[in-house]
């Protein structure tokens, strides 16, 4: 995610704090933390598609989606 969207996410939060935000305000606020999430999401796949797990018997195995997950 960009810098100034990040920024952007940080100032409305402050903003919240010193007041009611507009109704412009909050949904501006809803999608770029929608966006954070989609994103910080998609990094964790990622991090978790490359991950192997050592068992004891000493076999690498990498890590499987639960059944019933997407």
């Amino acid at each position: 995610m960009e810098n100034s969207k990040l920024n952007r996410i940080n100032e409305l939060a402050a903003l919240a704090k010193e007041r009611e935000l507009t109704e412009e305000e909050k949904a501006e606020r809803d999608a770029l933390r929608k966006e954070y999430i989609a994103e910080w999401r998609r990094g964790a796949e990622q991090v978790l598609e490359n991950t192997y797990v050592i068992g004891p018997d000493g076999v690498k195995r990498k890590l499987e989606k639960k059944p019933g997950r997407k």
